[in-house]
């Protein structure tokens, strides 16, 4: 894992297409903006795990049918 230190306003990159900025720190959450390409989904990470697990779901309730 990388660890980066950034002020509001920094930014970092990923890859050439993916670019990161601290938008706002205010008491202990960091508000982000995300600049991706439109074919990479951006996602947050519990919104992730939720559509998996719904999609699961519908695999196993397909198969029941």
């Amino acid at each position: 894992m990388l660890v980066l230190a950034r002020r509001v306003g920094d930014s970092i990159m990923i890859g050439d297409s993916i670019k990161i900025v601290v938008i706002e720190i205010r008491g202990d959450q960091i508000r982000l903006g995300i600049d991706a390409p439109k074919t990479i989904p951006v996602h947050r990470k519990e919104l992730l795990e939720q559509i998996r697990a719904e999609n699961a779901k519908a695999i196993i309730d397909d198969g029941e049918d």
